[in-house]
């Protein structure tokens, strides 16, 4: 097989493999951390081994979507951070960019984020909790690069980087999760309140206790 040929072939397997993500991704829409192999194997127009031949098992297949839309997400976080604005702007334009990625498809992120209920064996749902996990850390990571770049830190920058990339992370998330499933707040209010938070409001705020720290 000549080098055209393999090109080719690669270049179809590719795209069987995107029309295959896209299926995915609207049955995830419509039916979130339930999304079964069998709903977007049916959606996609193929049988389940199909789908098990492109993606090795539901696993495989998770892991593909969960790098499509975290790398999106990472994309428009990297162009907040790097918007032509005053620094704290920049961070709320951050904080709202995550949340509104969230708040627009919520169901995406339940999928991605949280075990399908019952989905304990069979093929009842994606048991995904075990995966979050190291997807916070990949953005935790991306966030701690992007701050090293631009922010001097002086010495230790790296060390420090990261430990703040990965707070800041873990806070969006918690939070957001939390706010995603109460609204206890409009979304422009949770942004201003976890950028004062990172400003240093907690350090300012006076203590009713009367004595140092918490």
């Amino acid at each position: 097989m000549d080098t055209t040929q393999r090109t080719d072939q690669q270049r179809s397997a590719d795209r069987r493999r995107r029309e295959l993500l896209e299926a995915a991704d609207r049955v995830v829409l419509r039916d979130g951390p339930q999304a079964s192999m069998n709903a977007i194997a049916a959606e996609a127009g193929i049988t389940k081994p199909i789908l098990y031949r492109h993606f090795g098992d539901k696993g495989g297949l998770y892991a593909a979507l969960a790098k499509r839309h975290t790398d999106a997400l990472l994309a428009s976080l990297r162009a907040a951070l790097d918007a032509p604005a005053e620094r704290r702007e920049r961070v709320e334009s951050t904080l709202d960019t995550y949340l509104a990625a969230i708040e627009a498809r919520p169901q995406v992120y339940r999928f991605l984020m949280h075990p399908a209920e019952g989905g304990q064996g069979g093929d009842q749902g994606f048991d995904v909790g075990k995966h979050s996990a190291p997807l916070l850390r990949r953005m935790g990571e991306e966030l701690a690069q992007v701050i090293e770049e631009r922010v001097d830190l002086g010495p230790g920058s790296q060390q420090l980087a990261r430990v703040w990339g990965h707070g800041i992370v873990g806070m969006m998330h918690a939070a957001g999760d939390w706010w995603l499933g109460e609204r206890p707040c409009s979304r422009a209010e949770l942004v201003r309140s976890l950028a004062d938070l990172l400003w240093g409001r907690l350090a300012a705020a006076g203590d009713r206790m009367g004595g140092p720290g918490f």
